[in-house]
């Protein structure tokens, strides 16, 4: 049986791995995370999300690796992770009142192939003061975060709707990945 490995250090995408019953362990990939600024969101995202798996896979070459990146992008501009208090007021009043894209890629390769996909979903924001944008970033729950946000935890309480799949926004489309992995021999799960 090959090892399922997943190349992230994320919380959440450990936790919908685990939510999915699979057996995996964690390799964090070391990548580079620039962007390549004249590529779409989806192409973004996909990119990442191989560049991660590849680099796991050189180690483990034995093994299904599973890589993925989340984006969020607003009017045709990419909001990573904050790298400040002031870049995240500044995301989120871009969000304030908006509706906005989440991307998450995900690229499961293997020694026979290599698969790649992304998921998008609509994410519609309430109007946002600034009280409570600050109060959210006093909070530090957005710096790990694209968009600076997460749906998951107090971020969960700027969403007037969303279009697509939860999981996704939270940083993996569960359903899509498990039943991509079904597509690869003896996976332990």
């Amino acid at each position: 049986m090959k090892k399922l490995i997943l190349a992230s250090g994320s919380p959440r995408r450990k936790q919908l791995l685990e939510q999915a019953q699979l057996q995996f362990s964690i390799s964090t990939s070391t990548v580079d995370e620039t962007i390549t600024e004249t590529l779409t969101p989806n192409q973004v995202v996909e990119q990442l999300a191989f560049k991660k798996a590849n680099d796991v896979f050189k180690r483990f070459d034995d093994s299904i690796i599973i890589g993925a990146d989340t984006i969020v992008s607003i009017n045709g501009t990419i909001l990573g992770k904050p790298t400040n208090e002031e870049e995240s007021f500044r995301m989120l009043q871009q969000l304030s009142g908006n509706d906005h894209d989440v991307y998450t890629g995900v690229a499961i390769v293997t020694k026979e192939k290599t698969v790649l996909f992304h998921e998008r979903t609509v994410v519609s924001f309430w109007e946002l003061t600034a009280k409570e944008i600050e109060d959210y970033i006093a909070s530090g729950e957005p710096f790990d975060k694209a968009g600076s946000y997460g749906i998951q935890g107090l971020g969960a309480l700027f969403v007037k709707k969303i279009n697509g799949d939860y999981f996704n926004v939270v940083g993996l489309p569960l359903a899509r990945t498990v039943r991509e992995l079904k597509n690869f021999q003896n996976c332990s799960s």
